[in-house]
């Protein structure tokens, strides 16, 4: 005999098939999401690798601002990074080491090194070594992200947000050349949403990792959002990979 559903059956039956349908096709989309979100995180990975995070590396860079100028020799492991001026003579020795987030000031004859605020951070020389060290895959969440163009080159923006409150920035907006894999330019932002600073980056050097050619970063321009025409320039030279004892980084060994 044939039996005929009634309407609130066969509207019974629908919702129970479309709840299925979602139901099924749900781990398809979160492995969807998933694999997006990991995607775009090995991209920052990449981006970061180029400008330093490497199991030992050094290189030197000139600073300029306004009528300033200072010359360093760097020592980094990963995103930890020691900067020892070379010249001009009369800052010879004094040292910036940072170290998971954490950052120092040394100079020869002080008896300890001296700790660097969060404020601090966000000023002077330790704002110039606070960007280069800036880990973004590690110490910041991926909130969005979407194609844009900057000079007429395509690139992914992300935005940017801090993990923990001892990164100087709370936000930040990170463009990302798609094709090299390389951060170009970084807005940083203040809790209050401010912007403090903007960074342009160049990427002329390359370095051997893996037996294969890697770009590294060669110039980064840091544009002041507080005081307006307030411009640095950091030329960086001589990128080799090297292994740096662990001793360089700690606190305790910057007299010597």
């Amino acid at each position: 005999m044939l039996m005929l559903k009634t309407g609130s059956q066969l509207m019974h039956y629908s919702v129970q098939k479309i709840a299925l349908a979602i139901l099924l096709f749900m781990p398809l989309l979160s492995a969807a999401v998933s694999t997006e979100e990991e995607n775009y995180y090995n991209v920052l990975l990449e981006a970061d690798k180029a400008r330093g995070n490497y199991d030992g590396i050094t290189w030197q860079v000139n600073i300029q601002t306004r009528n300033k100028h200072k010359h360093y020799f760097i020592r980094a492991l990963g995103f930890d990074l020691l900067a020892e001026t070379l010249s001009p003579a009369k800052y010879k020795g004094n040292k910036i080491l940072m170290v998971s987030g954490n950052m120092w000031f040394y100079k020869p004859g002080l008896s300890r090194a001296v700790p660097i605020s969060r404020r601090q951070k966000l000023l002077g020389e330790a704002s110039y070594g606070d960007i280069s060290s800036t880990n973004y895959a590690h110490d910041y969440a991926i909130e969005a992200v979407r194609s844009d163009e900057l000079n007429e080159k395509p690139c992914w923006l992300f935005n940017l947000k801090s993990k923990a409150k001892k990164n100087s920035y709370d936000r930040i907006h990170y463009w990302v050349d798609k094709e090299q894999r390389t951060g170009v330019r970084a807005d940083y932002f203040t809790v209050s949403g401010k912007r403090i600073k903007s960074a342009i980056m160049e990427y002329q050097h390359t370095i051997i990792d893996a037996e294969k050619n890697q770009p590294f970063i060669s110039k980064i321009t840091i544009m002041d959002g507080i005081q307006a025409g307030s411009v640095t320039v950091m030329d960086l030279s001589e990128p080799e990979l090297k292994k740096i004892p662990d001793y360089f980084f700690n606190v305790n060994f910057l007299r010597k």
